[in-house]
């Protein structure tokens, strides 16, 4: 892999779908962290997280949508108003997060956790 900056944001703008769901990874809290021996995960929808950088910067929320194609979550909570009067919600970049609160109803992200050789309760 090349070490030039416009051929890294090529690669990162030409990746599939399937390798871009892990760029869209957040750090874990320090609870989190400890618990299952991991800095980071992919976000999903259902997780919650806290916002670390930017406008909404202290914010909490569930995550109402990940965009692969932009690289960017949508949190509850963080919202626009718009000019006729509706709200938006503002895409932010899942490095700007801590997840707080995993979402693991899915047995398979359950499985991914484990696979770090840690008993999810």
């Amino acid at each position: 892999m090349s070490k030039a900056p416009r051929k890294q944001r090529k690669r990162l703008y030409n990746l599939p779908l399937h390798l871009r769901r892990k760029q869209l990874s957040a750090h874990l809290s320090k609870e989190l962290r400890e618990q299952y021996k991991r800095r980071s995960l992919p976000v999903r929808k259902g997780d919650e997280v806290k916002v670390v950088r930017g406008k909404f910067k202290g914010t909490i929320g569930k995550v109402v949508k990940v965009d692969l194609k932009k690289f960017r979550i949508y949190v509850e909570g963080c919202t626009l108003k718009k000019a006729d009067g509706s709200e938006a919600f503002y895409p932010i970049h899942p490095s700007n997060t801590i997840l707080v609160n995993l979402d693991l109803s899915d047995p398979r992200r359950v499985k991914i956790i484990e696979r770090k050789n840690v008993k999810v309760e």
